[in-house]
C-alpha cells in the first residue's frame, strides 16, 4: 500500500527533501535505446530544464539533482516564508505561467472592482490554493514528470507510461543526512560506472556547479574536458528551443552558523566541492575506506564516522526509507507519524559518530 505523502512531507520537521523516479520498466527512455540505437540524450535536457523553470515558478529551490538514462534524482529545499510573502498578485501570474488559470481570477486582475463581495470571496481562496500548491513537492514533481511524459509520448507518437509510478521521497533530517545525500546525488555517475570524473558528469548539479565556480575564477578554460561539456549543453539547449526559458540558480553556499536555512546551504562551496571532487577520487580508484586526510575533517565536522562515508554515500538511497539523519532525529519522525519504523536506524547508528548537526 501507498504512503500518503503527508506523512512524508512535514515541513515541521525539515524543509528538505530527496526525491527520485524511474522510468517505466527501468527502459532506458533518456539515454541510448540498445533495440534500435537511437539516443534519448536530449530528455536529461528537458528534465534539467524544466526542473530549474518549475524552481524560478515555485517557492522551491534546487540543491543538487542527477539525470540518469532511466532515472533521477533532486535534492529539493522548500521555502515556505517565501511563498507567504508574495502578493495576491505575484502568486496569480506564477500559477498563470504554467497553468490555465480561472476567469474570474482573470476577470479580478483585469477589473478587481467589477466583482462582488462574494466573487472576491472566491477569488482569494482560489489564490490561497494556489499558493499553497506553490511550495509543495508534489505539485513540483507531477510538474516535472507530466510534462516530460507528454513531451516523450508526442516524440515517439505513442501513448503510454513513461514513469515507473509516483515520485518517491526521503526526509533530510539534519546536516549530515543532506550533506551526504547531495554528495550521493552528484556522484551517481561516477558511482555508477557511467562517468569517469566529475567534469564528465553530464546533467548534474556537480557539472553545473564546477562550470560556475571556475567561471567567477576566469578559470574554465583551464579545464578543457569541463568547458566543452558546458558548451556542448548549452547548444543541445538551444536546439530544444529552452534557452530563452527562465531558469532559478541553483541554492547557494554559506557555512556561517548565523545564515538561516531558507537563504542558503550550511556549508560552504568550496568545502562541497571538495568533499565531493576527492569521494569521486576514492570510488573510481575502488579504495575501499581510504578516506584522503583532506577531507576527513569535512565529514568529522558534521559528527559523520569516516569509516561509514563511502559506503554511505554510495547507497544512500536504498539505506534508507522515508527519512534519513541521527537515529534521535529518525525516531521522533517515527513517532510523530504513529509508524513502528522506518527503514535506516542501523545505517544511521553505523554513520554519526559525533553528536547531531541541526537544521537551523
Amino acid at each position: 500500500m501507498t504512503t500518503s505523502r503527508e506523512t512524508q512531507i512535514c515541513l515541521d520537521e525539515t524543509p528538505f527533501y530527496h526525491c527520485y523516479v524511474r522510468c517505466v520498466r527501468r527502459a532506458y527512455l533518456c539515454g541510448e535505446d540498445f533495440s534500435t540505437g537511437e539516443s534519448y540524450d536530449h530528455r536529461k535536457q528537458w528534465i534539467v530544464s524544466r526542473l530549474k523553470f518549475l524552481s524560478y515558478i515555485y517557492a522551491i529551490d534546487i540543491c543538487a539533482y542527477a539525470v540518469m538514462s532511466n532515472h533521477y534524482h533532486v535534492v529539493l529545499h522548500v521555502d515556505k516564508s517565501r511563498a507567504q510573502s508574495w502578493s495576491r498578485t505575484e502568486v496569480v501570474e506564477r500559477w498563470m505561467q504554467l497553468y490555465k488559470g480561472d476567469m474570474l481570477v482573470s476577470r479580478w486582475l483585469k477589473a478587481p472592482a467589477t466583482l462582488d463581495e462574494a466573487q472576491r470571496d472566491a477569488v482569494y481562496l482560489k489564490i490561497e490554493t494556489w499558493r499553497e500548491r506553490l511550495f509543495d513537492i508534489g505539485w513540483f514533481m507531477r510538474g516535472v514528470n507530466e510534462t516530460v511524459a507528454r513531451m516523450a509520448n508526442a516524440e515517439e507518437n505513442c501513448k503510454g507510461r513513461f514513469w515507473e509510478g509516483r515520485y518517491k521521497s526521503q526526509a533530510l533530517l539534519d546536516e549530515a543526512a543532506l550533506l551526504s545525500c547531495m554528495a550521493y546525488v552528484d556522484l551517481n555517475p561516477v558511482r555508477a560506472g557511467m562517468e569517469e570524473s566529475l567534469d564528465t558528469s553530464d546533467f548534474t548539479s556537480i557539472q553545473q556547479r564546477l562550470a560556475e565556480f571556475a567561471g567567477k575564477k576566469r578559470q574554465l578554460k583551464k579545464y578543457p574536458e569541463l568547458a566543452e561539456r558546458t558548451e556542448k549543453q548549452a547548444r543541445l539547449k538551444a536546439d530544444l528551443k529552452l534557452d530563452k526559458q527562465p531558469e532559478a540558480p541553483l541554492m547557494v553556499f554559506d557555512g556561517s552558523s548565523h545564515t538561516d536555512i531558507h537563504v542558503a546551504l550550511p556549508f560552504t562551496e568550496q568545502v562541497y566541492l571538495r568533499l565531493v571532487d576527492e569521494t569521486g577520487r576514492v570510488l573510481r580508484e575502488d579504495k575501499r575506506g581510504a578516506i584522503p586526510d583532506t577531507i576527513e575533517p569535512i565529514i568529522e565536522r558534521f559528527g559523520i564516522d569516516p569509516k561509514n562515508w563511502l559506503e554511505h554515500v554510495q547507497n544512500f538511497s536504498r539505506r534508507y526509507g522515508r527519512c534519513a539523519g541521527h537515529v534521535v532525529r529518525m525516531r521522533a519522525y517515527v513517532e510523530r507519524y504513529g509508524l513502528l519504523a522506518t527503514k535506516g536506524m542501523s545505517t544511521s547508528k553505523a554513520l554519526y559518530g559525533g553528536p547531531v548537526a541541526v537544521l537551523r
